[in-house]
């Protein structure tokens, strides 16, 4: 074993360092002719966590491995790289170095391919060795898990012998096996065509964390080893395994033991079983393992897994008191911006040495596994408010991000394009298994089918809203919800299965359909009709709006308006109702005005439901709708009791501003298109129609201002919880002074309740 563990160990560091697929060119040599411009090129794909078929991409030029910037990258590119490194194709490329920063030269930046390029070479570039970037822009291809037909590469080192990428645990308890999550259960590789195991001897509370971790679990609990002896191939195949318990039973394949790994040994901190030391069997392990069995682990689920009395207790007792972290943008359950709780108020972390190590802290102390990606430049779009923290530096074994060495920001420091987030591993849960897409042009698209017990069918569209598009999308695990479709004829309807499902009600945050509301096993449908099938169009990104408060702070004051200039206004409903009793056109209405500037932070444009064939023409005011309601407009009392209200239609919605570098695409002059761009804002200006409420009948005395956007969820957000805007204000039937304005759930909520139970202001000196 001793020359063996030797061979294993070299073979290890060349595991760790990058798993290599040297190419020496990009597709079998034809006979006939051949040139070498310039030195042989070779590529291997490099990083964690991946499969072998994806990574960062690295090249060997001029005797020196180097790396490519993502800058100008485009699918074209991958496909020529995917063709260098023996696959049929590209599926996909990767930015912002998501396989991990490389070392070395960036050979390659601004490559721009057609995509049948035989080499990169050929491709249009700056110039080898010339590059502005760094390796954080470092990127990688995910290549179609297909080989070129009769590609030769003598320096491929085999994928089955060098290293591990599938890891499962595979629970052996008699009604385990249908339970999910898997919570505990044998630990197995994938290798070749089947699974192997690993040789417990040295075994770790360490190894069985990173594995947890994998599992999408945050810790590891002990396990009794005397549960899991496993029948071997010597003992009879009639023989069945002894009790132990009145309600448990092993029920152990008799199968060969195939080990594949052993001598295991991991720090705790690692994110992938492969970032730990090990050694593999070679030759016939039929007799490896002598003294051991194979490796077992238990894990402690989240809280949003938890299944049993016991783990709900428990997970009441760590919920007292609010959290100080959380995930915010995200499509998917275990994703999103980090934003974290300090003096109060919540911000976003910056995403300097931003790493796997500090995101594993985060992902677990959340109830998640460890971290699949820790993901830099806003990639979960940009959070509002402070920056609190800067160069988080965990070493992965914190029970909270906040006992981690960080730095506190300074204002020249970050900018909310650097917001830092997370993807964690979560627990399978298989619900993706119980609904599919059928009928649409693309597999983004289609009418919504699920599964009740053994059968497959429609949903009815009644009540089939923006949130309930989210869930189903989500459990897809196709993104965000683009359009919930309640009408489907023009799709497909060869294989239409009948209906299945009706009242469905989602609150928009459950990983399911099944955990929303529904009629349950009754069917109870205005249209059971094919055309009446709910469906969806689903995107990997989407839009967030929000309003930025302290504008609205600023500009807000009390405009006494005659009556015979709101003509247009009470046509466009933005009057009170006492005002059509008034005595037109003698009198006037009093007006609380304020700007809005409301600005998209999402990854998606903001573009209204309605196609632009169906806008309305207001001749009042000269312009088309895009949306019936855009905002609601309220005065609140402090306990939430609506005094006043107003609405706005998107009287334009367009492109006012825009950050640096970031170009207007919408402007609503000569029947343009209409939108908000991610990084502009639309601009409402306190002085024009409708950008008010009507106080008219308010009494004096202390309320609440709220401002929400897209009230009626008819266009997709990643984050409809920032749409709110409160503000405190105090009215003595003269003058009002507004202050305090926030969005929705920026605060603490200790904060927030000190905000409901505002006493009032004394004076209108606002300190």
């Amino acid at each position: 074993m001793g020359s063996c563990g030797t061979w294993a160990r070299q073979e290890l560091l060349v595991l760790l360092s990058s798993v290599w697929l040297w190419v020496g060119s990009a597709q079998p040599t034809p006979p006939g002719p051949t040139h070498t411009p310039g030195p042989q090129l070779k590529f291997r794909l490099a990083g964690y966590p991946r499969k072998h078929n994806e990574g960062r991409v690295e090249v060997f030029y001029n005797d020196e491995w180097g790396t490519i910037c993502d800058d100008d990258f485009t699918l074209a590119n991958a496909h020529v790289l995917c063709r260098h490194l023996g696959f049929v194709a590209a599926t996909g490329w990767a930015h912002s170095a998501k396989y991990g920063k490389g070392v070395g030269r960036i050979w390659l930046d601004n490559v721009n391919c057609a995509g049948g390029e035989k080499s990169i070479g050929d491709c249009k570039h700056r110039g080898w060795g010339n590059s502005d970037c760094s390796h954080e822009e470092d990127a990688g291809v995910i290549c179609k898990d297909e080989r070129i037909p009769g590609f030769k590469d003598s320096n491929v080192i085999e994928t089955e012998q060098s290293h591990v990428e599938e890891v499962r645990l595979r629970s052996v308890v008699s009604g385990a096996r249908r339970q999910l999550p898997v919570t505990e259960g044998i630990v197995e590789v994938r290798y070749k065509d089947g699974w192997a195991q690993i040789c417990d001897e040295g075994w770790s509370s360490q190894n069985s964390r990173v594995v947890c971790g994998m599992m999408g679990f945050p810790a590891e609990k002990k396990v009794n080893r005397n549960f899991y002896k496993l029948a071997t191939k010597s003992q009879p195949k009639q023989k069945r395994r002894e009790d132990v318990g009145p309600k448990k039973r092993l029920f152990t394949e008799r199968q060969q033991l195939n080990y594949r790994l052993h001598s295991v040994s991991c720090t705790g901190t690692e994110v992938h079983l492969s970032m730990c030391a090990f050694e593999f069997y070679r030759g016939n392990t039929s007799t490896a393992c002598g003294a051991g069995m194979p490796a077992v682990v238990s894990c402690v689920p989240g809280p949003l897994f938890a299944t049993g009395n016991g783990h709900k207790k428990k997970q009441r007792q760590q919920q007292q008191g609010q959290p100080r972290i959380r995930l915010k943008g995200g499509a998917k359950v275990g994703e999103g911006r980090v934003e974290v709780l300090k003096s109060s108020e919540w911000g976003t972390i910056c995403d300097d040495r931003w790493n796997l190590l500090s995101a594993s802290v985060v992902c677990r102390e959340l109830g998640f596994g460890s971290a699949k990606e820790a993901l830099t430049g806003a990639r979960m779009g940009q959070g509002t408010g402070p920056i609190h923290i800067n160069e988080v530096q965990c070493l992965g074994t914190e029970k909270s991000l906040w006992s981690c060495p960080f730095k506190n920001i300074t204002q020249e420091d970050c900018k909310h394009t650097e917001d830092a987030a997370v993807r964690c591993n979560i627990p399978y849960m298989g619900y993706e298994n119980l609904i599919r897409l059928a009928g649409g042009r693309t597999t983004f698209e289609g009418r919504v089918e699920v599964k009740r017990g053994s059968k497959w069918g429609t949903v009815c569209s009644d009540g089939w809203t923006t949130k309930e598009a989210m869930v189903a999308c989500r459990q897809l695990g196709l993104g965000y919800s683009l359009h919930a479709v309640t009408e489907t004829w023009y799709w497909d309807a060869s294989n239409v299965t009948e209906m299945v499902l009706s009242g469905v009600k989602c609150a928009g945050h459950e990983m399911s359909l099944s955990h929303c509301q529904h009629h349950g096993t009754s069917l109870n449908c205005r249209n059971t009709g094919t055309r009446f099938a709910a469906g969806v169009i689903c995107s990997e990104t989407a839009s967030d709006l929000l309003l930025h408060a302290p504008l609205v702070q600023e500009t807000a004051y009390i405009e006494d308006r005659p009556l015979h200039m709101l003509y247009c206004a009470a046509e466009e409903n933005c009057l009170s109702s006492s005002a059509r009793q008034a005595n037109w056109p003698y009198g006037h209405r009093r007006l609380l005005r304020f700007s809005s500037q409301i600005h998209n932070n999402g990854r998606a444009d903001f573009r209204p439901k309605a196609g632009r064939h169906s806008w309305v023409w207001h001749e009042c005011h000269r312009h088309y709708h895009s949306m019936d309601i855009f905002t609601h407009y309220d005065i609140l009392t402090p306990n939430g009791t609506k005094v006043a209200e107003g609405h706005k239609a998107s009287f334009c919605l367009e492109d006012t501003e825009c950050e640096e570098d970031v170009a207007k695409r919408y402007e609503c002059a000569n029947f343009g298109e209409q939108g908000i761009t991610v990084g502009c804002w639309d601009l409402y200006r306190h002085d024009i129609d409708c950008q008010w409420i009507d106080i008219t009948d308010v009494k004096p005395g202390n309320y609440i201002l709220q401002v929400v956007i897209n009230p009626n969820f008819e266009v997709a957000e990643s984050d409809f919880t920032n749409n709110a805007m409160k503000c405190n204000c105090k009215y003595d039937g003269h003058r009002i002074w507004v202050h305090s304005c926030h969005i929705g759930d920026a605060l603490s909520e200790e904060a927030n309740k000190r905000f409901e139970q505002y006493p009032g202001q004394l004076n209108n000196q606002i300190s």
